[in-house]
């Protein structure tokens, strides 16, 4: 069992939790991931690990509200306990030295770049996060990044706060502009994600991207979370989630991930009747 140490309402649906996982809170690295189960009989999800304290023997989890087992584990508390928490997963991301690299986050991938620009940084990168949501209330960690990064850019869909537009079109606003970018790492909705890769892959820039395929086990014996990278079969839990945005297939990506989308909704629907019901 793993206790829940802290527990806060970012923003509306998405929650951070700080959780007792010592032995994942001493060799975690940014880019790699945990699975989890609520309780016994709930399904398995993966979610990034956003930081970890080897001192406190904590690990902090951002996770967004989007079915039924992120609503079931947001509404654990203080004190209450996780079932099963399995990691670190996946292979870390390269950190090295890249010149001046960006970072995207859309939505709650904001979380997942905080990580990202901490150890880059400390390689001696100058680090550049453009972070979007649909409206200013949506926003996360814009503080935190700041901490980081030489440079955070905001963007909302409906220009409540920052540039007002998608984050592919800031970058592309920043490349016109004349900044020399190395490296690009993105995460967060597919589309997104895709975007951010055509205007990379016209100007010649590494890019990478976290893959967020449907995943099961996280140890590459089911094979539920392959994606298809330059022609090949790869499994993100394994190979990833880290992979090449100009190779990776974002189309097929994207198809598999609505597989179950019908069932999804009907659990998360029948999970808060019941909640609204008692």
């Amino acid at each position: 069992m793993y206790t829940i140490i802290d527990k806060i309402q970012l923003t509306e649906g998405i929650f951070k939790m700080i959780i007792k996982a010592p032995h994942i809170a001493k060799s975690w690295k940014p880019g790699q991931f945990v699975v989890l189960m609520v309780n016994e009989i709930g399904e398995r999800i993966p979610l990034t690990i956003v930081d970890g304290n080897t001192y406190e023997e904590t690990i902090t989890l951002i996770f967004q509200v989007v079915g039924k087992t992120t609503a079931l584990l947001a509404s654990k508390n203080v004190g209450e306990q996780i079932y099963s928490i399995m990691g670190p997963l996946g292979k870390p991301s390269e950190i090295k030295r890249y010149g001046k690299v960006a970072l995207i986050g859309g939505g709650v991938g904001a979380a997942e770049i905080l990580p990202q620009a901490r150890a880059l940084k400390q390689v001696g990168n100058y680090v550049i996060s453009i972070v979007g949501a649909r409206s200013s209330s949506k926003l996360i960690l814009v503080e935190e990044l700041k901490s980081f990064c030489d440079e955070v850019h905001v963007c909302t869909d409906d220009g409540s706060y920052g540039f007002k537009g998608f984050v592919s079109d800031a970058l592309s606003n920043l490349i016109e502009e004349g900044y020399r970018i190395d490296y690009v790492y993105a995460v967060g909705p597919v589309p997104m994600m895709k975007a951010v890769s055509k205007v990379t892959f016209k100007h010649k820039i590494k890019t990478v991207v976290s893959a967020n395929p449907i995943m099961i086990d996280g140890t590459g014996m089911c094979g539920v979370c392959r994606v298809i990278v330059g022609g090949e079969i790869k499994f993100a839990c394994i190979d990833g989630p880290d992979f090449d945005a100009h190779l990776l297939d974002f189309d097929t990506l994207e198809s598999r991930l609505k597989t179950y989308i019908k069932h999804e909704r009907k659990a998360f629907e029948d999970f808060m009747r019941c909640q609204c019901h008692g």
